[in-house]
């Protein structure tokens, strides 16, 4: 029998066999004992993360309301992500916050992690943002919200501190807070997110003056919107040795094969996936769930492992209930073909990109 996730505590599949296990492919990023350094800062984390967002929130995510069910939900992430061995979850200030119904997302990841560490020893990795609003101004508000953050969260220091997106103005002085509370000790390492090369290049230039190093650069990558890989930033990662980490590897749950043109995502993301991008998009989720058969793996976990194929790549599924934090631990333990990482690049030119975020250009 096989397992879909990697370490103990998770359930084996009746009647699949293992993957085999290829020779993994080089990456800018060290490996230690299953897990990879974020850059040059001396802090490893698990090869897939968690990312958080949806955790909370009545914006976006949770058909606009937020309840005990979900709640449970969220909680049985949090547990079925540390049983499977991924210790690394990604949260943000902005999420859950500011609306009505809405609880903060640090707040319940805090939560988790203290009630799970009252029960067992373990040791959790949290990656937050900074908000760069307009009205922040200088390296003191990247501090005073840093430490609002740690409150929220119930610790004394983050692994990793980023900012969320540039700022309209005062960058500068968001990363001399970086480095600030590196030097202070309230962060062990700091990335950046939704940075385009340049910005990429003179944060990291900025930072190394001060002898602190740009651990990440948090963006939009997937199968089917590979930016990163045509603006120049994955490319400026692997040459400056910057972890890249993925959010919405799995394109918020197209490449799941959940979705189909009679039955498109509700929500936002109706408006996004609609069902005439969803008929473009079927011949390559048939492929990836021919490929996928092969390994006894589902759509999500080859999409996953195809992003890991990149190097020097952590991808951050959000992970609403334990059934979908064990799916992605699944992604975990093996690998595809060159060919086939090929293949699915190919396949995936054909369809155009339908979601990025702005500021990547600026």
């Amino acid at each position: 029998m096989m397992a879909l996730q990697v370490a103990g505590g998770c359930l084996p599949v009746p009647g699949r066999r293992a993957a085999a296990v290829r020779p993994p492919r080089a990456s800018a990023a060290v490996e230690e004992d299953g897990k990879v350094s974020l850059g040059g800062s001396g802090v490893s984390v698990t090869k897939l993360g968690i990312g958080a967002w949806s955790w909370g929130d009545t914006t976006y995510w949770n058909e606009f309301q937020w309840d005990d069910r979900k709640l449970k939900a969220a909680k049985g992430a949090f547990d079925a992500s540390i049983d499977c061995g991924i210790t690394f979850f990604d949260t943000a200030e902005v999420y859950g916050a500011g609306v009505s119904g809405a609880i903060n997302s640090e707040s319940l990841l805090g939560r988790f992690t203290k009630e799970r560490q009252q029960k067992e020893e373990v040791e959790v990795d949290i990656a937050t943002k900074f908000a760069a609003l307009p009205w922040r101004l200088g390296r003191g508000s990247v501090i005073s919200a840093l430490k609002d953050s740690l409150s929220r969260l119930g610790v004394s220091s983050v692994e990793l501190y980023q900012l969320h997106w540039p700022g309209i103005w005062g960058n500068e002085g968001y990363l001399d807070g970086l480095g600030d509370a590196y030097e202070q000790g309230l962060v062990k390492a700091v990335g950046v997110s939704n940075y385009s090369e340049k910005r990429l290049r003179d944060a990291q230039e900025r930072l190394k003056k001060r002898g602190v190093p740009l651990a990440s650069n948090q963006v939009n990558y997937s199968l089917i919107y590979r930016n990163p890989e045509e603006n120049g930033v994955k490319a400026a990662c692997d040459e400056l040795g910057i972890t890249l980490i993925a959010y919405s590897p799995i394109a918020q749950g197209a490449l799941t094969g959940k979705y189909t043109p009679d039955k498109p995502p509700t929500g936002p993301r109706g408006r996004i996936y609609t069902p005439e991008f969803l008929t473009k998009l079927q011949p390559l989720i048939n492929r990836i769930k021919e490929i996928g058969a092969s390994y006894e793996k589902t759509p999500t976990q080859v999409v996953l492992n195809w992003l890991i194929c990149q190097g020097n790549v952590v991808p951050i599924p959000g992970a609403k209930n334990a059934e979908q934090a064990r799916e992605f631990a699944g992604a975990l333990g093996w690998i595809l073909t060159d060919q086939e990482v090929e293949e699915m690049r190919s396949m995936a030119r054909q369809i155009k990109p339908v979601i990025g975020f702005p500021v990547e250009k600026l």
